[in-house]
């Protein structure tokens, strides 16, 4: 077996290895805005090799309107789309964006929910695989048949669980949205504007550097050290607006080498879809 990713991968590594049966690289582009564009960016080029799943068809489940924007989907029906692009148990996944790994970083821990640690992010996206000169393709790989066996970790939490545990020292709630729609402001994506009462802010953004890729792990574990105050990181649960931009602080931190933190999945766009849950506003 080659050797193994678990993060992040720089574009340079991600091209020697780029032929290699035992690796699978799935594209992730997508928009908010404009849900076709993931699909029309990879259909015209798009890293050789690589398999294209999107946000809301692929790693998305039915929305009731009131579990979210994007609720995870049943892992069986996911552990089949992995199987259809070639990937088991033992595969190295690749999987990579265009907008800092926002969307990327979703795959990334969903694939770890389903137990799979063999999973990294391209670290600053196509672009940094285009600063390398590296090529694309339009052409369409074909998978290798493959299965893939759920073994589901219990690194998400929900609803219940985050309102059970509101103002405890016991769970910390990191909200990776911007400061302003934290805050309650300029509110465009979800009805109700604000945060989870006692959730801290940490923009996701913020881990990126002036070239979009993660900044260094000792950085980053300043950064977290400092906003977390000490405690320990299985106690912090990660969420944003739909339970995409949590999975990017997430793996920020374990990039630092804070591992253990989990992920409220339906977040900021299910919490606020019951009127009993609380609401806070401001700048927490």
């Amino acid at each position: 077996m080659s050797a193994s990713y678990a993060n992040l991968i720089g574009a340079r590594d991600l091209a020697q290895r780029l032929h290699d049966p035992d690796w699978v690289i799935v594209d992730c582009r997508f928009d908010l805005a404009n849900p076709d564009f993931g699909r029309e960016a990879y259909a015209r080029a798009h890293i050789p090799g690589a398999f294209h799943l999107d946000l809301d068809q692929d790693l998305s489940g039915p929305k009731t309107g009131r579990n979210g924007r994007h609720p995870l989907p049943d892992p069986a029906a996911l552990a089949a789309r992995l199987s259809a692009c070639g990937i088991g148990n033992h595969t190295q996944v690749i999987t990579y964006d265009d907008a800092g790994g926002m969307f990327a970083a979703r795959l990334w821990w969903m694939m770890r929910w389903l137990g799979h640690h063999r999973v990294a992010v391209l670290d600053g996206g196509l672009q940094a695989w285009g600063r390398e000169a590296q090529a694309l393709t339009d052409l369409v790989p074909q998978a290798r048949p493959t299965s893939y066996t759920l073994c589901l970790q219990p690194c998400r939490v929900d609803a219940a669980t985050v309102l059970a545990h509101l103002g405890r020292p016991d769970m910390l709630i990191v909200d990776a949205r911007s400061p302003d729609r934290y805050r309650g402001e300029n509110e465009t994506l979800d009805p109700v504007g604000g945060h989870i009462p006692g959730a801290i802010n940490r923009f996701f953004r913020d881990n990126l550097d002036t070239n979009g890729c993660f900044k260094q792990a000792s950085v980053l574990r300043e950064d977290f050290g400092t906003l977390l105050g000490g405690l320990d990181p299985h106690r912090v649960v990660h969420q944003c607006g739909s339970g995409v931009t949590a999975c990017h602080n997430l793996l920020a931190m374990e990039a630092a080498g804070l591992s253990g933190s989990r992920l409220y999945a339906g977040s900021w766009s299910e919490w606020c879809a019951d009127p009993h849950r609380p609401v806070a506003t401001g700048p927490g």
